[in-house]
């Protein structure tokens, strides 16, 4: 936060200890450290592809471009994972890592969107829901739950939550039976839901049901609602069997849809994988492997949840391993 500060963003610090430019512009950031470069006199070459790092001697010596060889005492590997690939991450370092004897744990899309199968989600298309609990469920077996924002799409499920769990959905998808169930009254127990309800349906007895739940749902999702708990949605509300109530109260507390798998590649936040840890020291970030070789950020098999979480490994891990391959070459 210091250093985006100094180097002219103001922050912000929202909800759940995330930290953004007040001008909402994720451009802001990288000019910011674009400054933060060119003040520390480092010199960036594009439209030159790396194809490997040169070693002689389990030490590193340089790097090959398609250009021309750069000789160097030592190498940061920070090129990021596959996901987003607009962006150049193509996930060219989990292969250059291999050639130097290093494992990978096999790279895989994370905090992705996921598909659903139910054709209902796509009327849903564009509506967000908050203060919603979702659960990932396998059978009877809750998987993971979080507790906030989701966003319906024209394919499925997005949003904070649905990241999140998805990391959960991605490791399991070669399990059948995944489901998401949301409660979207997650601060009212089943006994101050059904209070909650009996309220409302004196309140519009004389309504139809269809017109009758404005005080308690957006509005469209209301006719989804009502279908998936069997009851017609012209019924007056008066005329509702204490059966019909328990089946709605059933629904909203377990909106249920089922999960066909993760989004590609493209659509991913993050890339769970990469280069495994074990091979890596912790304080300096540094290869155990290969003398001065470093690496840094998404290519390393760091994942995390969805906040910010992942730019702030990039950024530590960075800087550490910026600030210990210096060392290792002023020391010489």
């Amino acid at each position: 936060m210091a250093v985006l500060t100094k180097h002219g963003v103001e922050l912000k610090v929202e909800r759940g200890g995330r930290v953004f430019p007040v001008s909402d512009r994720a451009e802001d950031i990288v000019q910011a450290l674009f400054r933060y470069v060119r003040e520390s006199k480092v010199e960036i070459r594009t439209a030159e592809e790396v194809l490997g790092i040169l070693v002689e001697a389990g030490q590193v010596k340089g790097v090959q471009t398609t250009q021309e060889k750069i000789d160097c005492a030592a190498v940061v590997m920070a090129t990021g994972g596959k996901s987003y690939p607009a962006t150049g991450s193509t996930g060219d370092g989990y292969q250059w890592a291999l050639q130097l004897g290093h494992q990978v744990i096999t790279p895989r899309p994370a905090l992705v969107p996921l598909n659903i199968l139910e054709a209902w989600v796509k009327d849903l298309q564009g509506l967000t829901l908050k203060n919603v609990e979702v659960r990932l469920v396998q059978g009877e077996k809750v998987l993971g739950r979080e507790f906030g924002e989701m966003l319906f799409t024209h394919f499925g499920v997005s949003g904070p939550v649905i990241l999140t769990l998805s990391h959960l959905a991605e490791q399991e998808k070669i399990r059948q039976g995944l489901s998401l169930v949301i409660n979207l009254k997650p601060a009212l127990d089943e006994n101050k839901l059904e209070q909650r309800l009996q309220r409302d349906f004196y309140k519009y007895q004389r309504k139809q049901l269809q017109n009758a739940l404005d005080d308690l749902l957006p509005r469209r999702l209301i006719p989804v609602v009502i279908r998936l708990s069997g009851i017609s949605p012209t019924k007056f509300v008066h005329q509702i069997t204490k059966d019909e109530r328990r089946s709605l109260l059933r629904t909203l507390r377990g909106l249920k849809m089922t999960v066909l798998g993760p989004r590609p590649w493209a659509e991913a936040i993050i890339t769970a994988g990469g280069v495994s840890l074990r091979e890596i020291e912790a304080g300096t970030m540094k290869s155990k492997l290969v003398k001065r070789l470093y690496f840094a950020g998404e290519v390393l098999d760091i994942a995390g949840v969805t906040g910010g979480f992942n730019l702030q490994a990039a950024f530590s891990t960075g800087y550490l391993a910026g600030e210990k391959a210096a060392q290792v070459v002023r020391a010489n």
